[in-house]
């Protein structure tokens, strides 16, 4: 049952389900499971290992994520080359023409779609809405539409509206914009220093008005609102996010392993849940560290459970 299941999101190890990561998700009960390349060898291997997650929770539609946006973040990559239709190729493909961007990014993202559901995946972690910036970190780099936030909002909502049509729900990120980030937060924390003014108009113009059903959070300093605090662990940024930004969906953070989070993974978990987070990311497959996660994670909120079940209107 939905309301039994923990607030947290788990990555496992390997192509299977080992003995251990069985009776963990047995016992603790994540909200979801997100896949990656380390996960993926083959379409019946990958089919193999979906089904097994939903038999163990006898779900259908449970919520199996993974980060598909095609340029050099592409999991499918064992089995398609999708290395040129980054969101940059898109957003360019637009301003040159307009028509030839309608055809193309419809195929393309009924292709992914199609591809995704073959395969028992059912939310993709598209589209970055982030504005890129000529400081921007290589991270983000061409996975950003645009340096205009206008367009990363056009073409955010077009990203959204076609996945949804194809049965894939979707996740936006790096809420509340990772544009102006000079460090990659797998490894560094970064500071960002511009007034709230600059940044209402900016970065976090292209998240509002999304109708994603999640988004994720971004492991930033913004001191300006909250100078201590990163994004995923403030107070002050996930009430903007809420009333400022108008999100009024599931909010999850990113991986709260990465190196940009100074805690522990009890309190990088604990934090995460004490600032307004809906659900909290774990990607990394640490055995011990995933303990750690489940055991520090509530049970889902009223909340997340409603909005779960608006989820599955779109990927049944």
């Amino acid at each position: 049952m939905i309301n039994k299941r923990r607030s947290f999101i788990i990555g496992i190890k390997g192509f299977k389900l080992s003995k251990k990561e069985i009776f963990f998700l047995k016992k603790y009960k994540p909200w979801g499971v997100i896949l990656f390349s380390r996960n993926i060898k083959s379409i019946s291997q990958t089919q193999k290992l979906t089904s097994h997650i939903k038999k163990i929770f006898q779900d259908n539609n449970y919520p199996i994520l993974i980060d598909e946006e095609g340029g050099k973040v592409s999991r499918l990559n064992k089995f398609i080359d999708n290395s040129i239709f980054s969101s940059e190729f898109f957003s360019k493909l637009y301003i040159k023409d307009k028509k030839k961007f309608h055809i193309y990014y419809n195929i393309y993202v009924r292709q992914i779609s199609y591809l995704l559901n073959l395969l028992g995946i059912n939310i993709n972690t598209v589209p970055v809405l982030d504005v890129k910036r000529k400081i921007t970190n290589n991270v983000i780099g061409n996975r950003s539409f645009s340096n205009n936030p206008l367009l990363v909002s056009k073409l955010g909502k077009i990203c959204i509206n076609k996945f949804h049509e194809n049965r894939i729900a979707t996740v936006i990120k790096h809420i509340p914009g990772h544009g102006l980030s000079r460090e990659d937060s797998h490894y560094k924390l970064s500071l960002v220093k511009n007034n709230i003014k600059s940044l209402i108009k900016i970065d976090f113009f292209p998240f509002k008005k999304q109708k994603a059903f999640l988004a994720m959070t971004a492991h930033i300093i913004y001191s300006s609102i909250d100078p201590v605090n990163t994004a995923t662990h403030s107070k002050k940024i996930i009430s903007l996010i809420r009333k400022k930004i108008g999100f009024r969906n599931i909010i999850m953070s990113d991986d709260i392993s990465m190196k940009a989070l100074k805690y522990s993974i009890s309190k990088n978990t604990t934090q995460a849940f004490s600032a307004g987070c809906d659900l909290v990311l774990h990607c990394n497959g640490n055995y011990k560290e995933m303990l750690i996660v489940a055991k520090n994670s509530p049970l889902i909120s009223d909340f997340v459970i409603i909005k779960t079940s608006q989820l599955m209107n779109i990927i049944r």
